[in-house]
């Protein structure tokens, strides 16, 4: 039985978690090319999971968000 969807976005999280550790805050651009999350909507979920769960803080800019660990 293969990875499911929920293992998926936890092990996403965890690459987001580990590529801000040492550079503070990125922009989503910056942090999706880091953890290559162009894998469908995973990267997304993987943020709101983040964000609800009190790790990360999204920071609105003018035209994008950075994201940053709290």
């Amino acid at each position: 039985m293969g990875v499911t969807i929920d293992q998926d976005i936890g092990q996403m999280a965890g690459a987001i978690w580990h590529a801000l550790n040492p550079h503070g805050e990125l922009s989503l651009a910056q942090l999706k090319k880091l953890v290559e999350g162009k894998k469908g909507p995973v990267f997304d979920w993987a943020i709101g999971w983040l964000t609800r769960e009190g790790k990360v803080v999204i920071i609105p800019k003018k035209h994008s968000f950075n994201i940053r660990l709290k």
